[in-house]
């Protein structure tokens, strides 16, 4: 069983940069390939980026790669994202997600999930 609580997300103007963490509990967090989805008013859920267990492999969205960075340090237990240059269609509520091993692509194949930080960029 593994707890999420996700933090940073707040107001940022067009350009700026945010940086979302994801704390989570648990002992075996280290055997846990992490996620970062979004999801806008209206629009499907989406994976913005995933790590792996060892933080070896990373997958970004091509609409993030570049801008955005994932990392995790499996002795804190936490998960992040570095958001720079953000836009304003970055706007949505940031969840991460975790799941055994190996990264996914699909919200669905992730078991758990935070509550969800809000980001919002102004243009």
């Amino acid at each position: 069983q593994v707890q999420l609580v996700e933090s940073g997300g707040g107001l940022v103007q067009a350009g700026g940069s945010l940086r979302l963490s994801c704390a989570a509990s648990g002992r075996t967090f280290s055997s846990y390939a992490m996620g970062w989805f979004r999801q806008a008013p209206g629009k499907e859920r989406e994976l913005v980026a995933a790590i792996s267990w060892s933080g070896g492999t990373a997958y970004y969205a091509d609409s993030v790669r570049g801008r955005f960075t994932i990392s995790r340090d499996n002795a804190k237990n936490t998960v992040y994202l570095q958001m720079n240059s953000l836009k304003p269609e970055d706007a949505a509520v940031y969840y991460c997600a975790a799941r055994l091993r190996t990264i996914a692509t699909t919200s669905t194949a992730y078991a758990y999930w935070g509550q969800g930080t809000q980001v919002t960029v102004s243009s």
